[in-house]
């Protein structure tokens, strides 16, 4: 695959996260503008998230970093149909997995719910403990389900096919805000914990159960058009390429397992404040939308060309594709930086919505949202580092960089615990965001550097390339926000504004960025 053609994929890639993160976006946002910031609202959205949180922790992005280079390099040195039955071994592997820790999950729901309460008083603490543990019972099968979906991705992916992929979590996130719509309407908005009825957390669990069912479904049928169909089976300890993939999972599962944990922490400590889990759960649902429209869409498309190369042992063709990769994440993350350290006041305003908007809630998001567009470069430059390194079959530089990023997000929100104002509180769990990636970033660069030596890790011209295109932006998102502060616009004219102030910045960069390409191309033709 051609740096074209990785362009064309991450394109796409890019597009179709689009429609998928901007739903997930809105289902953050539609649960916090029904629940509004009260203590209840903490519990549900933490309970709803929990599910994928242990899906991560057995799997998560794993899935692809394993399985698509083992079913490339199976594709290559064999056929298709023996692809599929090495995907069906890991498969059936996986979803054994997957079953014991649902049922794991349901004997330890009371000691869960008891952690995703652990910020109510005194006097609803028990009741909020009991939705608690109903939602979690809900919710649990919903781990077997994301394992299917992960595993019809990376088939997909490995085939090339990133549409479907990248798009199907948009009809998971519809179906959860047409849920919660449907249960606010019929229950009300904005209930406490000592007044919402059960009736409320199970038409929660089980839409957003039945959610996660179909998009499972959809990822299962894009395999299938991918020449893999899912056919799960044992007998993976009899297949040398099922036993290998299998056994990189297990040394790897701190990857995916360390980033939950650290997360599940952050969780618990927002849950402190009330509405502290929607400020939280919204930065992160910015985080995600930024990185997987631009880094991530990156890393997920070349992560397949990566594998290709690497099976032949071409070190000076990998050390380009990554050098590539790299340039192409950068370029793609640098314009949400700007725009949204610039904008972070009134984007938050527009995101607070319904019974979350309150200026607390405003002020203490907008903080977050700044530290999170600095962290989403960061988390880009991680993720295609340990996409490279995985393609390499080399498991343990992720682990490192998992576990560095584990004990910074511990760390700092152990800290943040002990800080008494709730918006400082907010920002310094947001900050254990941008720290743990850029720790993260650090290690897996450093592993890349060794792993390609005397390649280099980046190419310097690229990064002052970079640099031109953010300055060029910096004048043009100024104006635009000395705009926004002279006319005092109402909520749609503001997006109007922003979106044509955006548009604007984003040509200035683009201008910028295909003139020092240009420069730098004329400059290797000497």
């Amino acid at each position: 695959m051609s740096p074209p053609a990785t362009a064309r994929h991450s394109i796409t890639v890019a597009a179709w996260t689009l429609v998928s993160r901007l739903t997930g976006l809105g289902r953050v946002l539609v649960l916090g503008a029904v629940l509004g910031p009260t203590f209840f609202a903490n519990a549900a959205q933490s309970g709803l998230l929990l599910p994928s949180l242990v899906y991560t922790i057995i799997a998560g992005p794993l899935v692809a970093m394993v399985v698509i280079p083992t079913v490339v390099r199976v594709i290559s040195d064999r056929t298709t149909v023996h692809a599929a039955d090495v995907l069906g071994r890991i498969s059936g592997f996986m979803l054994l997995v997957a079953a014991c820790l649902t049922v794991a999950l349901v004997g330890v729901s009371s000691l869960v719910a008891r952690a995703l309460t652990f910020g109510v008083p005194d006097g609803m603490s028990e009741r909020a403990k009991a939705l608690a543990v109903l939602l979690v019972l809900v919710v649990a099968p919903q781990i077997v389900l994301y394992v299917v979906a992960a595993i019809g991705v990376a088939a997909q992916q490995a085939r090339n096919r990133f549409a479907l992929a990248a798009a199907a979590p948009a009809v998971e996130n519809l179906g959860v805000i047409a849920t919660v719509l449907v249960a606010g309407h019929v229950f009300d908005t904005g209930l406490e914990v000592d007044t919402v009825p059960v009736g409320f957390v199970l038409v929660l669990g089980l839409g957003a159960t039945a959610a996660v069912l179909v998009h499972a479904g959809l990822q299962v049928y894009g395999a299938a058009r991918a020449g893999l169909a899912l056919r799960p089976r044992g007998g993976w300890r009899s297949d040398p390429e099922a036993r290998g993939a299998v056994r990189r999972l297990r040394r790897s599962v701190g990857v995916a397992a360390f980033p939950s944990l650290g997360l599940f922490a952050m969780l618990t400590v927002a849950g402190t404040l009330p509405g502290g889990v929607l400020v939280l759960q919204i930065s992160l649902a910015a985080f995600s939308t930024l990185s997987y429209l631009g880094p991530r869409a990156v890393s997920m498309a070349v992560m397949p060309l990566l594998s290709n190369i690497s099976s032949r042992a071409d070190e000076t063709g990998y050390a380009a594709a990554w050098r590539t990769g790299l340039f192409y994440a950068a370029t793609a993350s640098c314009p949400f930086l700007v725009l949204l350290v610039v904008f972070a006041g009134p984007t938050a305003e527009l995101l607070a919505y319904g019974k979350a908007d309150q200026a607390l809630i405003v002020a203490q998001l907008a903080a977050c949202l700044a530290v999170v567009a600095v962290a989403q470069l960061a988390g880009g430059a991680h993720d295609i580092g340990r996409q490279a390194l995985f393609a390499r079959l080399d498991e343990h530089g992720p682990l490192m960089a998992s576990t560095a990023a584990l004990a910074t997000t511990l760390a700092v929100s152990a800290a943040a615990l002990l800080l008494s104002d709730g918006t400082v509180r907010l920002v310094g769990l947001t900050a254990a965001i941008l720290l743990a990636e850029v720790v993260a970033a650090s290690v897996v660069l450093v592993r890349m550097r060794s792993a390609i030596r005397p390649e280099p890790v980046v190419d310097l011209r690229q990064i002052g390339v970079l640099l031109l295109g953010a300055v060029a932006i910096i004048p043009v998102a100024l104006a635009g926000r000395w705009l926004l502060a002279a006319f005092d616009a109402g909520r749609l004219a503001t997006v109007a504004m922003l979106a044509a102030i955006g548009l604007l910045a984003v040509a200035a960069y683009a201008g910028a960025i295909k003139f020092g390409n240009a420069r730098l191309l004329s400059g290797e033709g000497r």
